[in-house]
């Protein structure tokens, strides 16, 4: 095994993106062996023991990359665009390997998008009958009272498929707009803009914020991170 760059290191290692990697190292907080690491040196991970803040790093094995954006409004979720839209790939540029995106968030929705090259993993995601539930944040066009929100959680059709989602939870009513929680099951083609559609509102904010157990957490608009080992391990558990 050849050696490899520090960033590098930590990104397969799953513990920080190589940004996060860059100002860890210039923050004195990494070390290779018993001295500071320094920026632009590589380490050999079959021979040198890196810590970061005092504790030893343990390098992942795995063959395949797991990794979560936080994608912005204005970004399509495919690895190219005919039309010269933005895509979700522009955001991925620090990450060498090829990963692919776990299913879609449409061009002005926000949030949760997971990336990998494990293709197996990213069809049971994606299929219904494992039953991840996704966890959005919805800010609505106009007032919407707990009535309406019940009317939001029974089914409706549109464009001859069933609409349903798992729970709708009023947040905030608010006078112009209201904040809701939903949670789909299945995750179809711009299912909560439909359904709301279908009941005569209009989506005004969209944002994904859990997929499962996975969570957005405090990860910023644009931002990229390995998923941690703890969070793969539950990826690969689900049936």
């Amino acid at each position: 095994m050849e050696k490899m760059r520090l960033q590098k290191f930590f990104s397969e290692c799953g513990v920080m993106s190589r940004r996060a990697a860059e100002a860890a190292i210039l923050d004195g907080r990494v070390r290779i062996n018993d001295r500071v690491a320094e920026l632009g040196e590589s380490v050999d991970p079959r021979k040198d023991t890196v810590y970061l803040d005092g504790e030893p790093v343990e390098r992942r094995t795995a063959e395949y990359s797991y990794y979560m954006l936080h994608k912005p409004r204005g970004y399509i979720t495919t690895l190219s665009d005919e039309k010269g839209r933005k895509c979700v790939t522009e955001l991925l540029e620090d990450i060498e390997e090829r990963v692919y995106p776990v299913g879609r968030l449409d061009y002005n929705s926000e949030g949760l998008l997971i990336f990998t090259n494990d293709g197996a993993l990213a069809n049971k995601l994606m299929h219904p009958g494992h039953g991840v539930k996704k966890t959005y944040i919805v800010v609505s066009d106009s007032a919407i009272d707990d009535v309406k929100a019940m009317e939001l959680a029974k089914p409706v059709e549109s464009d001859g498929e069933k609409l349903k989602a798992d729970s709708v939870e009023l947040i905030s009513p608010g006078d112009k707009h209201s904040v809701l929680k939903i949670v789909l099951s299945e995750g179809k083609n711009r299912e909560i803009r439909r359904i709301f559609e279908a009941n005569g509102l209009t989506v005004r904010r969209l944002k994904r914020v859990a997929m499962g157990k996975l969570e957005l957490g405090e990860l910023k608009k644009g931002e990229v991170r390995p998923l941690t080992a703890k969070e793969i391990a539950y990826l690969k558990s689900i049936k």
